[in-house]
């Protein structure tokens, strides 16, 4: 199998490409603003860009796109900025789909709910509350319209080994092991299910495998709040010093609505991949910090 996965340098893609390779696919993946040595440079945005991999080359099989702009705020106070890095990158991969005979994956949202009803199964109603959401909703549609065959994976509150460390539990690890002190303003009332990067990644790998397509709900065995979230990676580092100020989402004012009892009921893969094991926030930060050699490797 050959594999492009546009947005390599991030999580997801990043986490992706390590397993696809370990499971003996060739792959290629690409980045845009962060560099790495392990990717090579790719504009979503323009196809025509002179210093592009030339991915028609490659033949690829599958297209995972795992690009975008996830500053969910940014998005809502800049509308067409939004557009183009979630909705018109992803037309763009259609088309670069379409000419290579590939497979689409795309990497979408709990943010296309409204998050009055979550958790949620996959032939739930859609309503996205913000910009965000609903650019990542009109793309995903687009995509499943345009290539039937398309694997919609939805996920959210991501966190795992990365090499930049930007997601919400690498920032309190890292604060924790250089003895800052953190101040934690957090929501109580906005619930997901967060989930390893290495989880998606395997899970991907298996719907492609099996040539699955439509959408697939992936989330880890934690179900919780975001102060849940800090407080159950907090428990790891006794030592630590911290201002928990709990809020509501209404008190933040934030520009952008989130889904409040977001987050998945992953029955469709679970039922289709009943021996799949999901890790959860305590496996992750054991293995991290009591399995110091299997983390740097997956770095």
């Amino acid at each position: 199998m050959r594999v492009f996965i546009a947005g390599a340098s991030g999580q997801i893609g990043g986490n992706c490409m390590k397993h696809f390779r370990e499971m003996g696919w060739e792959v290629i993946g690409s980045h845009f603003s962060f560099a790495t040595d392990e990717t090579v440079f790719y504009n979503t945005l323009d196809p025509l860009h002179p210093d592009n991999y030339d991915i028609a080359s490659f033949m690829p099989d599958v297209i995972v796109h795992c690009g975008a702009l996830t500053h969910v705020d940014y998005c809502e106070a800049h509308v067409e900025e939004s557009y183009e890095h979630t909705v018109q990158s992803t037309l763009n991969l259609i088309l670069l789909a379409e000419s290579c005979n590939a497979k689409l994956v795309y990497l979408s949202t709990d943010y296309v709910f409204d998050g009055m009803n979550g958790p949620y199964r996959e032939d739930a109603p859609v309503n996205p509350l913000s910009v965000y959401g609903k650019h990542k909703l009109e793309a995903e549609q687009t995509a499943l319209k345009e290539l039937p065959d398309t694997l919609v994976l939805r996920v959210t509150n991501v966190y795992g080994n990365e090499l930049r460390g930007k997601n919400f539990v690498a920032r309190i690890v890292e604060q924790c092991k250089n003895g800052q002190r953190l101040t934690l303003k957090l929501p109580y009332d906005q619930y997901a299910s967060p989930c390893n990067s290495w989880d998606i990644a395997r899970a991907m790998f298996l719907l492609l495998r099996d040539g699955k397509s439509g959408i697939y709900h992936i989330g880890g065995t934690d179900y919780m709040n975001r102060i849940e979230l800090a407080m159950k990676v907090l428990e790891y580092f006794p030592e630590a010093e911290y201002d928990l100020i709990p809020v509501s989402t209404a008190e933040l004012n934030q520009p952008a609505a989130r889904p409040l009892l977001g987050g998945f009921v992953k029955m469709k893969f679970s039922n289709e991949y009943p021996e799949f094991l999901f890790g959860n926030v305590d496996s992750y930060m054991m293995e991290i910090l009591y399995d110091p050699d299997e983390f740097a490797d997956d770095e």
